[in-house]
């Protein structure tokens, strides 16, 4: 008898802490751990004492004999990891010791309410002190970040990480200012005025471009309006999508990708029993669509969706995945990049399944293509059709593995037509901004003026925002931990001021500039409203999308 983790897996690594065997790898001490798509157990070694079971916050871990339907598959996932897995340890990351200081209370003001800012909290409100302080900022009324506003609504068991922030935020010295938007309502400058340190985990809410002509043509989005319109996103709650076509083309095939092809094509009665947005709800009803196909630039062994994704598609009701089997051909290069990498060999030998799998005839489906480009949006006013092009891999001139566009094109019609090339972080008001990656400008964390290694006093990021958009939620974990070693280093070294005000002198001016500030109070009566819509409907909660209406709610 052993555990399995299984598809919600989301690299929190909660559970290798608390493993008496050390049979959870890789763990953050180890070289895949920073590339891993999920975490395995190994079977060999579990004594099936249940401890990883308790600390994972997505409910991703069973016993091997008790999997859930269509989840079978990853005891031998799990146990092949073992027969391939590279263990290989790095240098341990920063422990983090909280210094002898007079600055106390020690404050820290956060910016952003998702996974990145309440992992910094969390690690920050861990000491066993009473003299640690955190505030944290949000312009919306709700809080959690890209887990309400990102996360798929047919994946429950990945929101429910939010337990986990949910405690942190009955920690003594926290306190959670919804409604107020840093730059508007309080500027960086007073930010620091009252805390010794502010850490931006803002996320990366913008998208990247194709750089295509015809890009800009009705019918031609970026998915990260797709995905926030059907979430429930007060800024997209009245956007219109047309699906009157039969064919929609996402050109890009990470795992947003995927989550997008789903939901076009999944019964929306099923989508009913989610929370998804009720408006997307009741447009999917009347959509058309009857084929996605999503367009892959590189090949299937340099595709960004993770194999659990993957893996799920082939489960969906009524819904055919196709994959072409000369696509799935590699090059000497790709075909070597497999073979050491166990991630890598599963996700070829998944789509080699679905190329041999006989086709249906299901009333919808996914195409997954490879090695295709757009190289032109078609339409007169409104997008109709995708010019592709077949790419080929080459080697660069430093032996990298590249997409190049051939002369071979083909046109695919296609009346909805989204871009799923990464997202982006956008500027934040007084701060340095390093405009080729999408982040904040900074070296670890610390922010620093553009191009120096000179830091902004003060001033920290963490999760998307740093980094860029790569990782799944438990990514942010180590991410913000990492972050608050730098903060503590600081705070040793005395290198942070002391602020001038305090906590009350913060709640008079937020008072003064933003009476319809929203606090934990305020949005545990919103969330109770939710739920409560929620439960006369059958579903887990129906969201609210006027921010006025949550804000009333929220008074009271």
């Amino acid at each position: 008898m052993a555990f399995v983790i299984t598809q919600p897996c989301c690299n929190d690594a909660s559970c290798t802490e608390v493993c008496p065997v050390d049979c959870i790898h890789p763990t953050p001490d180890e070289r895949a751990f920073q590339r891993t798509e999920m975490l395995y157990i190994d079977a060999e070694t579990c004594i099936d004492c249940g401890l990883c079971v308790d600390a994972c916050p997505v409910n991703a871990i069973f016993r091997d004999d008790d999997l859930p339907e269509g989840m079978e598959r990853y005891a031998s996932i799990n146990a092949d990891y073992f027969a391939m897995g590279d263990h290989e340890p790095v240098a341990p990351g920063p422990s983090l010791k909280f210094p002898k200081t007079d600055q106390e209370p020690f404050r820290v003001a956060i910016v952003g309410s998702g996974p990145s800012g309440f992992y910094a909290a969390r690690e920050l409100l861990a000491f066993k002190r009473s003299g640690v302080e955190v505030d944290m900022f949000d312009r919306l009324p709700t809080p959690w970040g890209l887990v309400r506003a990102g996360v798929a609504p047919d994946h429950p068991e990945t929101k429910s990480v939010t337990d986990l922030f949910a405690e942190v935020s009955r920690r003594p010295g926290f306190r959670l200012h919804l409604n107020v938007e840093i730059g508007k309502h309080i500027s960086h400058a007073e930010l620091l005025e009252h805390h010794h340190a502010v850490i931006y985990a803002v996320g990366a809410p913008s998208d990247r471009r194709l750089g295509i002509p015809g890009e800009d043509l009705d019918g031609s989005l970026a998915a990260t309006e797709f995905v926030a319109w059907y979430n429930g996103h007060p800024d997209y709650a009245g956007r219109n999508f047309d699906l009157s076509g039969r064919r929609a083309v996402i050109v890009g095939n990470g795992n947003v990708a995927l989550d997008v092809a789903r939901l076009l094509v999944l019964d929306p009665d099923r989508l009913a029993k989610t929370d998804m947005a009720e408006h997307a709800v009741e447009a999917l009803r009347g959509s058309a669509v009857e084929e996605v196909v999503l367009l892959g630039r590189r090949g299937p062994a340099q595709a960004a969706f993770t194999n659990p994704e993957l893996l799920a598609l082939g489960y969906l009701p009524g819904v055919d995945v196709v994959v072409d089997a000369a696509e799935l051909e590699l090059d000497a290069a790709s075909a070597a990049e497999v073979e050491s990498d166990p991630a890598k060999k599963l996700k070829l030998d998944i789509l080699r399944e679905y190329a041999a799998r006989p086709l249906e005839g299901h009333p919808k489906r996914i195409v997954l293509r490879f090695l295709a480009s757009p190289v032109e949006i078609r339409g007169d006013g409104k997008a109709t059709g995708v010019l592709v092009a077949r790419n080929e891999m080459v080697a660069d001139e430093d032996g990298v593995m590249r997409a190049r566009t051939t002369g071979d094109t083909e046109l695919l019609e296609a009346g909805l037509v989204l871009r799923s090339v990464g997202y982006r972080g956008v500027p934040v008001p007084d701060l340095p901004f390093d405009d080729s990656r999408g982040t904040i400008s900074n070296v670890g964390g610390r922010v620093t003026e553009v191009g120096t290694d000179v830091p902004v006093p003060g001033t920290y990021t963490a999760g998307w925002i740093k980094r860029g958009p790569s990782g799944v939620i438990g990514t942010n974990r180590q991410c913000a931990h990492n972050t608050i070693a730098l903060i503590l280093e600081d705070l040793a070294a005395e290198r942070l001021g002391a602020p001038k005000g305090d906590r009350d002198a913060l709640v008079a001016l937020l008072a003064e500039r933003q009476p319809e500030e929203v606090d934990w109070a305020g949005w545990k009566l919103i969330d109770a409203r939710e739920r409560e819509l929620g439960k006369a409907a059958g579903r887990p909660r129906v969201k609210l999308l006027d921010i006025g209406e949550m804000v009333a709610i929220a008074k009271g």
